[in-house]
């Protein structure tokens, strides 16, 4: 890995290697995705079949597009009983963090005779895409399934692209059912999404769709937007840690690894105010990738989006922190509750040597559907206000409005919306 000193030229040039990244820089998909849709729109079940044929090499139908519950059963058998336990002990820790979000609806009255207040309602079918292959994470099942049903969403379906044998990934079919999914479809890719936006034959349309995909799942989710509401346009994942010289260098390298590993185009980056720490980082890396399965994707990360980089001061380094606004950011300084509320753009906070990474995307309970590239300055986890509509509630009596009409007559006036005022006139006419 780099070893760079901190100064404004490297933070700049560093933020505009990590943006290169972004989903919104390869348009060069954008027209393969736009006929895709446009084809699934049209033709529906038609178009869905034809290219889950073309790109899963599968061939599926009507009549065996829905996964069974025999299937269910199946899936079950090829997976580790340990496991199971696993993702059903991660399941009710994230239930039990995501309950604590939920919000009430409210009405608030005065004595004039007018009420407000807020409605709150959870949407009514959510949809969930899910990769298969090598990219198949049960983990993100539960993380997108669990908050909906939390919600309070009646019907949450689920599309996941089969193999040549129409297979799913058992892994994949468990974790939605311990979740909770209503229906299962064998679909993959842009077509999926564009069945979940606009309904097909066979795939109801529905009203939000989440889960991380390839380039063309995150393109399609963003031609999508406006059809149907999506949690947002995934990068990929990164990781920044804040050390000092107190961090343990096994413990910083062997996180910092944990992100290189998910792609070519991670990020992981270091910012520390200690420069033994970073040649101890490097070098602990370095003997880390060459025992991990996945070196050669972990090694082209680090090549390109890994940076050990080296701050005169811990103030500079949350500095660039805040701007970096990583999709994780542990803090492994001597006091990370001193540090934590200097921290203003992360996606999630993991603070302490004993709270890596991993910790949050499996089982701790915090959702791991997170802003990426940057997005963490304005884009939150998904959590359970993701699933749910609010609705104003508006309640004026006659003594209520008398006493502001001519207000509102003449805000509206000022604006030019002569049928407004006169909406309100009409009521206090002699």
């Amino acid at each position: 890995m780099r070893i760079v000193r901190l100064t404004k030229d490297t933070k700049k040039d560093l933020l505009g290697s990590l943006l290169k990244r972004s989903p919104n820089n390869y348009g060069q998909y954008e027209a393969v995705v736009a006929e895709i849709i446009a084809d699934v729109k049209e033709m529906g079940d038609q178009a869905l079949f034809s290219y889950t044929e073309k790109f899963d090499k599968c061939r599926i139908d009507a009549s065996n597009i829905k996964v069974t519950k025999e299937e269910i059963r199946e899936a079950y058998e090829k997976v580790d009983a340990g496991l199971v336990e696993a993702m059903r002990k991660s399941a009710e820790n994230i239930r039990a963090f995501h309950a604590k979000q939920l919000h009430n609806s409210w009405i608030d009255t005065k004595n004039d005779g007018s009420l407000l207040g807020q409605k709150i309602t959870p949407i009514g079918i959510s949809g969930v895409y899910v990769p298969g292959g090598k990219a198949a994470y049960p983990s993100s099942v539960l993380m997108n399934v669990i908050p909906a049903k939390v919600a309070g969403v009646e019907r949450v379906i689920m599309t996941t692209p089969p193999d040549r044998d129409r297979k799913v990934y058992a892994g994949t079919l468990v974790a939605a059912d311990i979740a909770g999914v209503d229906e299962i479809y064998k679909a993959g890719g842009a077509q999926a999404i564009a069945a979940m936006a606009f309904g097909t034959e066979s795939i109801p349309k529905v009203d939000k769709i989440t889960g991380p995909g390839n380039i063309f799942v995150a393109l399609a989710k963003k031609a999508c937007f406006g059809y149907v509401s999506i949690d947002s346009i995934a990068g990929p994942s990164e990781i920044l840690v804040i050390a000092d010289e107190s961090a343990n260098p096994r413990y910083v390298a062997a996180d910092l690894l944990s992100q290189a590993e998910h792609d070519e185009l991670a990020s992981a980056i270091l910012i520390t105010t200690s420069e033994k720490l970073a040649k101890e980082v490097d070098r602990e890396a370095g003997r880390f990738t060459e025992s991990l399965s996945r070196k050669e994707i972990i090694q082209k990360s680090l090549d390109n989006y890994g940076y050990l980089l080296v701050a005169d001061t811990m103030e500079e380094a949350i500095e660039a922190a805040n701007e970096i606004a990583s999709e994780h950011v542990e803090i492994l300084t001597e006091n990370p509750y001193e540090i934590m509320p200097k921290i203003k753009n992360a996606g999630a906070l993991f603070l302490g040597e004993y709270s890596s990474e991993p910790l949050g995307d499996y089982f701790a309970g915090p959702n791991h559907i997170l802003p990426t590239n940057g997005t963490a300055k304005f884009f939150s986890p998904l959590n359970v206000d993701d699933f749910m509509k609010k609705t104003s509630i508006i309640a004026y009596s006659k003594e209520a409005l008398e006493a502001v009409h001519k207000d509102i007559e003449l805000f509206a006036k000022s604006e030019g919306l002569t049928a407004h005022a006169n909406s309100i006139k009409v009521r206090f006419e002699e």
